[in-house]
């Protein structure tokens, strides 16, 4: 039997949902009973051979079994991508930093920390057979107030995949406040990036703001137009705050009219570091601002994005964090999460899972701690268990759950916008392959992106 879900979309008519097969239809009462009754795929006189038949080519019914996604990791992480936090220091102060980048001292990474880490994920690369290996660069702060460090490990890396015969790739997520020196380095020498802004150059400049106190839009604009100009492939990172959700359809226009992004992550505020006091943005009116975003272009329905809400994805988990993300902190420890990027922040002891080696090159892990992380996956969530959109979202971020209740997930308001978001998706799909029925072919996987679909987030 498959596993089916059922929305009701208006007093006659029903979405019916098979996600591990990667199909939907719309559907009327009738129909719904017969797929919801225990010999549903099978001749019956409850049906017509007509209709069986249809709905088995909408691979609602018959076919190979389903097959449910699983993690199936064991020993010692090796992975074969590194995320360096590169510093906590920051040339910009935002009214809603996860981080709270700038209210402590700053911390920079060593030489040694970083080409530990790159020898480490080189060297898994090749012992696996893999022909590339990945860098990229984050941070509890900006990536480029590390500047000597981002360029010196770059290159460090080029000669170490060179030497090893693999293909370096890499990127930087970053908020835009560069100079031309940094903005023709990046186009030239990484494959892409991903450049926080939120569109309206009057909303960067009241959540945005620098260190200084000025506005930080003018740069932000300049930056996005030089990449632009050197065909360089980035994608934008935009924070919706309670306050600007009425804004956010011009702000996508904006960005839409202007410029070239390969896409456009749509986030509401992480309720941490200086956002923690902040109304919270995860409610109806995001959806709402979200769906009116999408319809103000062609190219803004192609570009927008949502982290959770991922049609056409099958996986049992979100993002990296359960499938050994390798985020190194200044320090030089590893974290499971770039979020969570200093030893002494809520959740530390959750997240950061290995140190160097006492001796030698590579890295001491704690198995406790990694075995932990690896079991964050969707179907260990009983909340989640009767969700339509569960083999899509994953059971959405850890850390945010742990904020939300750290005993048991019971939800939050991300949930109903993934909900709304995944819903919107089917209905688009459906109307797209002649208003009844859409099959698809699921793509399977545990990890979107280099740590996660929330990885380019500051």
């Amino acid at each position: 039997m498959s596993e089916l879900f059922v929305l009701p979309l208006n007093e006659s008519e029903y979405l019916v949902y098979a996600p591990l097969r990667g199909a939907a239809l719309i559907a009327n009462a009738a129909l719904v009973r017969f797929l919801q009754s225990p010999n549903a795929g099978e001749g019956t006189s409850d049906i017509s051979a007509e209709v069986l038949a249809w709905l088995r080519k909408a691979g609602i019914v018959g076919g190979a079994a389903e097959r449910a996604p699983a993690t199936r990791l064991t020993g010692p992480p090796r992975p074969r991508v590194v995320t360096l936090l590169l510093t906590s220091a920051c040339n910009l102060r935002c009214a809603y930093c996860y981080a709270a980048s700038g209210d402590a001292p700053a911390t920079f990474m060593g030489a040694e920390t970083a080409r530990r880490a790159i020898d480490f994920v080189a060297a898994n690369a090749a012992e696996a057979g893999a022909s590339s290996f990945e860098v990229n660069y984050h941070g509890a702060g900006e990536p480029t107030q590390h500047w000597v460090r981002l360029q010196e490990s770059h290159l460090y890396a080029e000669d170490v995949a060179q030497a090893k015969g693999l293909r370096l790739r890499s990127s930087v997520t970053t908020n835009g406040v560069l100079n031309d020196a940094q903005r023709a380095w990046i186009a030239a020498h990484l494959d892409g990036a991903t450049v926080s802004f939120d569109g309206l150059p009057e909303m960067q400049d009241v959540n945005r703001r620098r260190a200084s106190g000025g506005g930080s839009s003018e740069a932000v604009l300049t930056t996005l137009r030089a990449f632009d100009r050197a065909g360089f492939r980035y994608s934008i990172r935009m924070t919706a705050t309670a306050e600007s959700l009425a804004r956010l359809p011009q702000s996508v226009a904006f960005i839409c009219r202007r410029f070239r992004p390969h896409a456009i992550q749509v986030e509401p505020l992480y309720r941490m570091g200086r956002g923690r006091d902040r109304v919270s943005a995860e409610t109806a009116a995001f959806v709402e601002a979200f769906r009116a975003a999408r319809r103000t272009s062609g190219k803004a329905a192609r570009l927008l994005r949502f982290s959770g809400a991922r049609l056409g994805t099958v996986t049992n988990r979100f993002c990296g964090v359960a499938n050994d993300n390798f985020c190194v902190s200044p320090g030089g420890n590893i974290s499971a999460c770039y979020e969570v990027a200093d030893e002494r922040q809520p959740w530390a002891e959750r997240f950061f899972y290995g140190r160097p080696a006492a001796t030698g090159p590579g890295y001491d892990f704690d198995e406790r701690v990694y075995t932990g992380l690896r079991a964050q996956t969707v179907e260990r969530r009983e909340y989640c268990r009767g969700c339509f959109a569960k083999w899509q979202c994953a059971g959405d971020c850890f850390r945010k759950s742990l904020d939300a209740d750290a005993t048991e997930f019971a939800g939050a308001g991300r949930c109903e916008i993934i909900r709304e978001l995944t819903k919107d998706q089917l209905l688009e799909k459906i109307a797209g392959s002649g208003g009844v029925w859409w099959k698809g072919a699921p793509r399977r996987t545990g990890l979107e992106g280099p740590d996660g679909p929330e990885a380019n987030a500051t």
